[in-house]
């Protein structure tokens, strides 16, 4: 069976500003003439369908133009809701558009009943796990901690128990949404940590076929048979280097695993350049980049008069400006983002506690951080779920 893995396209997402509608919908147009052209005969959509919880009209009539294409085609699509989403919305009318062959997968309790697609050698099961958010789904799958893994522990045991129902020969595929130990991310993810971890091994996957995973931005291989398609698009800057693509993968009468990457339409490629005003300006090096868009960061020593208008002069589609004066590290000046770059919350509040009483916190007080910490994730995540 040949099945083409995308996720993440963030549908209704814009790039520093820059509406990127249009090139969503050329990317729809590229996966619909890549499914007819290359005789894929299913679609799997790894989350993140859309950016946010309630996303703009014009977002729901693109992923509806996208469904109607597909199914038109007649080649089933599974699809499960990642971390953005609203598994409630994405949800509505599962049941009826099932019928068209559009598989959407989006209740925790689901994770075990998989689609079942058929080739001349057999049957495939794609089983859909939708993005888990420990503290919301605890109690559904009776973890003791509400953690990443042992929620996505407890839903692959459900997927194995039933594929153990199955006929002899049956493959697997299973579609997630997680960040998975080896994966590496980008700054367009949104932080899904929990309890100071949100890295998964790959282990906890065992025993299928192919795991299509989706959350994070970068086409990358964990295994031979754990990836992710990444985002069709860059949604920052920081995916400068990413080439965007989806995976086509042949899926052998005894699992054995074919994998291609298919490049997607870029609609302008990214710049990051660094260096003072007056080098960016003049170096005839950075000719090749006057079309793409700039993230520019300057390195004066004094902020120079309007900088962003005399770099829009020779690179018109520069979209961020960062300032990052070289000085000494020692130096008081250094500024305080700087200093917490890459750090995560519960780092800062412990290095907070450090400064204000002159020693960190017991591993007590830090379970105490974390536990804040998470609460106020699960509380946020429980607020987008209920609107």
């Amino acid at each position: 069976m040949r099945f083409l893995h995308t996720s993440d396209w963030h549908l209704g997402r814009a790039f520093h500003r820059v509406a990127m509608l249009g090139a969503q919908a050329e990317f729809i147009g590229h996966l619909v003439a890549t499914v007819r052209e290359r005789e894929v005969d299913a679609v799997v959509v790894s989350g993140d369908v859309y950016d946010r919880a309630v996303p703009p009209l014009a977002a729901v009539e693109l992923f509806d133009d996208a469904l109607h294409r597909l199914a038109d085609l007649g080649v089933p699509t599974v699809m499960i809701s990642g971390n953005h989403d609203s598994a409630r919305r994405l949800g509505v009318g599962a049941g009826l558009i099932d019928r068209a062959g559009i598989h959407l997968r989006t209740e925790p309790s689901a994770v075990g009943t998989p689609v079942v697609l058929a080739d001349p050698h057999g049957d495939v099961a794609f089983y859909g796990l939708p993005y888990l958010e420990p503290a919301l789904v605890r109690d559904e799958f009776t973890v003791e901690r509400a953690g990443h893994e042992a929620v996505l522990g407890a839903a692959m045991d459900r997927v194995r128990a039933d594929l153990a129902t199955r006929a002899p020969g049956t493959r697997s595929v299973v579609l997630a949404h997680a960040f998975v130990t080896g994966g590496r991310a980008s700054d367009s993810e949104r932080d899904i940590t929990v309890g100071g971890v949100a890295a998964v091994p790959a282990g906890v996957f065992d025993g299928v076929d192919y795991v299509a995973l989706g959350h994070l931005h970068g086409c990358q291989t964990i295994s031979e048979r754990v990836r992710y398609s990444g985002s069709p698009l860059a949604y920052s800057f920081s995916e400068a280097d990413h080439r965007k693509s989806m995976w086509l993968v042949d899926l052998g009468t005894d699992g054995a695993l074919d994998a291609e990457r298919v490049d997607c339409p870029v609609p302008r490629p990214l710049a990051r350049l660094r260096g003072t005003l007056d080098d960016l300006l003049a170096d005839p090096e950075l000719a090749r980049h006057e079309n793409a868009w700039i993230e520019a960061t300057l390195t004066d020593a004094v902020r120079p008069a309007d900088p962003m208008a005399r770099l829009a002069e020779r690179f018109p589609h520069t979209l961020s400006l960062v300032f990052a004066p070289e000085r000494a590290p020692d130096d008081p000046q250094v500024s305080y983002a700087r200093r917490l770059a890459g750090r995560s919350d519960q780092q800062i509040a412990e290095d907070f506690v450090a400064h204000v009483r002159g020693a960190g916190p017991d591993e007590r007080e830090a379970a105490v951080l974390r536990d804040a910490f998470d609460t106020v994730r699960a509380d946020d995540a429980a607020r987008e779920v209920a609107r």
